[in-house]
């Protein structure tokens, strides 16, 4: 049912991939801040990598949800750490 409605809103379903892959991207990978040439030829190349991966949607397999899950995940650890954080501070001071 998701699957049709991806496949009836192609444009919506290329922005969402192109957020998530780009999201997963600034998250994950990038160390330090690159030029702007540099930065701008990585979006390109993700725009390009994003509209494969939008055949890829169209054709059944959940690139979407997939990359949902990861972000998900990644969020997931973010709290984690924070919690850590602040339970260690609490520990610390008692």
């Amino acid at each position: 049912m998701l699957n049709e409605w991806f496949a009836d809103h192609v444009i919506i379903t290329y922005i969402l991939i192109f957020i998530f892959l780009s999201y997963v991207y600034n998250k994950v990978f990038r160390t330090r801040r690159l030029p702007v040439l540099k930065a701008l030829l990585v979006y390109v190349l993700m725009g390009i990598g994003s509209l494969m991966l939008l055949f890829f949607q169209l054709a059944g397999l959940p690139i979407i949800l997939c990359l949902a899950i990861a972000i998900f995940l990644m969020l997931l650890v973010r709290v984690r750490y924070f919690i850590e954080k602040r339970s260690g501070r609490k520990s610390s001071s008692e």
